[in-house]
């Protein structure tokens, strides 16, 4: 079997997205259940957390799943650490936190996260930030996974095809979350879903699953209807009862305006897309002096704790995609069926006005 063909035998062709720090395994359990393709965000798991999260899927389903993790290899000594905490105090003392000391590390290594995905053997393991090697996408293959690769340009779809990835993830710049640019800067990195769909098709013979600002299953059907093999989906999950989305986080959600959503690399040293807020607007004149990921994102990770707890929506990373007002409650084996449902009806809909 193929990716291709994978996907095709999926009864709902909707892949969710892995959301660090808003998906769960439960949630990539209920999507697998219904018939769509999980996917367990990895990126904040140590190696045994992978284990037993590939373990807990596994014990409620036998259909796939998928395994994400964010390629990066942070110094050990990054530059401008102590200039980046300094640039943080006044923030920290509005949460009545105090100042963190240097950290000992920055993120879970790598090299370890990558070898429980390759020993939990997804059916599917995906890639962001970066390309991996053609050698560790030969060794996933040969433990029968297909390998997915994030991009956000046709030169990037173009590279994982090189290093032998079965299929792309196209992340659109309506999407939700991290930029997955990585040979190129942001400005230049930022094409639409539709438009990225058709080119990245156009330039690679690998199946392509579209993604961002996919909210309903009207979305659904345009992106199939375009060649998609996939629909692919992250903020429409974020009110789903199996999201670990926090309180503050969900209640921004209900009550954001009318295009709500920036990007912003203050939180995390990366690019990313979120509802705008305080922390987010007077950060941005000094975006370009801050560390790169995770470097930055483990700065402030006890500065949203911290407001998480005082319950200040203005000092969170707050991630949704463009489209985040078409977001709803419900569980997600159930939204899942329910997108698909209106995909059909979308496409009957199509049908009837083209037919004559």
């Amino acid at each position: 079997m193929s990716l291709r063909k994978l996907l095709e035998s999926l009864p709902i062709p909707i892949v969710q997205a892995p959301m660090a720090g808003a998906s769960s395994p439960e949630m990539a359990l209920a999507v697998s259940r219904a018939g769509g393709l999980g996917g367990v965000a990895c990126a904040a798991f140590a190696p045994d957390e992978i284990a037993r999260s590939a373990a807990l899927v596994r014990e409620g389903t036998d259909a796939p799943f998928s395994m994400n993790l964010l390629v990066n290899s942070p110094p050990a000594e990054p530059p401008g650490l102590d200039a980046a905490l300094e640039r943080l105090r006044p923030w920290y003392q509005a949460v009545g936190a105090p100042l963190p000391e240097r950290p000992n590390r920055f993120s879970h290594d790598f090299n370890a996260q990558f070898e429980a995905v390759l020993a939990a053997r997804p059916a599917v393991a995906s890639f962001a930030f970066d390309l991996i090697s053609r050698e560790r996408v030969e060794a996933l293959q040969a433990a029968g996974c297909y390998v997915v690769g994030t991009a956000n340009t046709v030169a990037e779809a173009k590279a994982w095809a090189q290093v032998g990835a079965d299929g792309i993830s196209a992340q659109g710049m309506e999407g939700g979350g991290h930029r997955g640019n990585f040979l190129k800067g942001i400005d230049e990195s930022l094409v639409g879903t539709l438009a990225l769909l058709a080119t990245v098709r156009h330039a690679v013979d690998l199946p392509v699953i579209a993604a961002g600002g996919i909210m309903d299953g009207r979305a659904v059907a345009a992106v199939l209807a375009m060649g998609a093999s996939a629909a692919q989906m992250g903020t429409a999950f974020l009110l789903a009862e199996q999201a670990i989305t926090s309180r503050i986080w969900q209640e921004a959600i209900l009550e954001a305006p009318d295009d709500p959503t920036g990007l912003t690399r203050a939180f995390s040293g990366r690019y990313a897309r979120g509802l705008e807020n305080r922390f987010m607007r007077e950060m941005r004149p000094v975006e370009d002096e801050l560390p790169a990921y995770p470097v930055q994102n483990r700065l402030t990770q006890p500065l949203r704790a911290a407001a998480e707890k005082a319950g200040d929506k203005e000092l969170l990373s707050l991630w949704a995609g463009q489209a985040v007002k078409l977001a709803e409650r419900g569980e997600a084996g159930d939204l899942v069926r329910r997108w698909w449902d209106e995909a059909k009806a979308a496409a009957a809909e199509l049908a009837r006005r083209t037919s004559g």
